[in-house]
């Protein structure tokens, strides 16, 4: 982990550069998620492709209804449910997730359950850097069935991974992936908790996706766990309080992240995320969008229906749930590609074609949540090293902020907007 909260790759010896840049999400060139996809799903009966979603069977949204899968997770629990199912129905033995770590160096870490329990206690997102290679050398070692829950990245890299060793490749039998946005240093924990009233070095735990009743699902707090004065204190802060959590913002990102262009899991088995639709993110409780790739989770869908609540929706429906990610990964990052191009500077070979043929104030949008990403970082070092904490955070970001909103609301856009409420009889 580096200066900044992030797990970084370390060349171990020369011998491993090649195998290490084939298995790499991003330095892998050659195997894209269609190439991927295509390998994986191709043959799957009745399979279709999306330039979104990837190849799917069905997509659905809706939730899970038994368990108290929904209750404990970050939206409609069908990510827990589904892997506590593959373990009931003797698929696999073990599921490889995030859970809170004992390690008092980081709150979560990969880790292996075997029980409906031992899975429920890693429910709910983990916005914080986490790291595989400890894992895989358990499952390596203990020959068993798998089923690995993972962010797109990170199931792209197991995928690229078990073509170069078949131990496991012959282990790990599902991939569950979930929709990103981005994936966050460690900071991102800090700060939070920081602004809630917990100083860094005190913090033991952030909750990211605390559900607060009768609020729309996209109104959810923290809760945050430490020590303050010498006492234990847990904090429960809605996200809207907090300067840190516009994910917008893109404060503490890899700059990795910059530069993925697959929004949900293509490579993953089946994926699921959080409904950003009107009619779903209303209901607090939380709602799940879904797409099937495989025929076994479509199988189990169907055999456990009674314990779930899904809808079958067009994958239009999916693709709307998650548009402003997607065009963050599309065109924005056809325009990042052209910066790097223009700046001589090395980049990934991506599926979208470099250009800055994009309305100028796109460009300034895109511009703008660079300069945000990198400054954070600046910031969050300059509120700890000058003892001021987060106002310094606070005041630091303040005009780049503020920039940046200018750029994503331009005059037109308010104009626009103050002429439909006078022809609508607002004011």
């Amino acid at each position: 982990m580096d200066e900044d909260g992030k797990y970084q790759a370390v060349e171990l010896s020369q011998e491993h550069s090649d195998i290490a840049s084939r298995v790499c999400p991003f330095a892998n060139g050659e195997y894209n998620e269609d190439v991927l996809g295509r390998e994986i799903f191709g043959s799957v009966s009745g399979i279709r492709h999306d330039d979104v979603l990837g190849f799917y069977l069905k997509t659905y949204i809706g939730h899970a209804v038994s368990g108290g899968f929904r209750d404990k997770g970050s939206s409609g629990g069908l990510v827990n449910w589904m892997a506590s199912k593959l373990l009931a129905t003797d698929k696999v033995d073990a599921v490889i997730h995030v859970k809170e770590s004992s390690d008092g160096n980081v709150m979560y870490s990969y880790q292996v359950s075997r029980s409906v329990q031992e899975i429920q206690s890693g429910a709910k997102s983990k916005y914080y850097p986490i790291e595989l290679s400890e894992v895989l050398d358990y499952v390596k070692n203990h020959d068993e069935r798998f089923v690995v829950i993972g962010i797109p990245c990170f199931i792209k890299a197991l995928r690229l991974l078990e073509k170069e060793d078949e131990s496991i490749r012959n282990r790990i039998k599902y991939h569950i992936g979930l929709v990103c946005g981005h994936l966050k240093s460690s900071f991102f924990a800090l700060a939070e908790a920081w602004e809630s009233g917990i100083d860094p070095e005190h913090v033991k735990n952030v909750d990211f996706r605390y559900k607060l009743p009768d609020r729309p699902a996209n109104d959810y707090a923290i809760k945050a766990t430490g020590i303050s004065n010498g006492k234990p204190i847990e904090v429960v802060k809605p996200t809207r309080e907090l300067s840190t959590t516009n994910w917008g913002y893109g404060y503490f990102k890899y700059n990795a992240c910059e530069y993925c262009d697959d929004v949900l899991a293509e490579t993953a088995d089946v994926t699921c995320g959080d409904a950003w639709l009107p009619g779903y993110q209303s209901d607090g409780k939380g709602t799940n969008v879904v797409v099937v790739r495989n025929s076994d989770i479509l199988d189990l869908l169907e055999e456990f229906s009674g314990e779930t609540q899904l809808e079958e929706v067009p994958s239009e429906l999916v693709v709307q749930s998650q548009s402003s990610g997607v065009r963050h990964r599309r065109e924005g990052l056809s325009y990042r590609l052209h910066l790097k191009d223009e700046a001589g500077e090395w980049r990934p070979t991506k599926r979208v074609s470099a250009t800055d043929n994009i309305p100028r104030n796109r460009k300034k949008v895109y511009e703008g949540r660079i300069q945000l990403m990198n400054e954070s970082f600046t910031a969050f070092h300059g509120a700890q090293e000058s003892g001021e904490g987060m106002s310094f955070f606070v005041r630091h970001m303040d005009p780049i902020v503020k920039a940046y909103k200018k750029a994503d609301n331009p005059l037109w856009r308010r104009i626009a907007r103050k002429v439909k409420r006078i022809l609508s009889g607002k004011r």
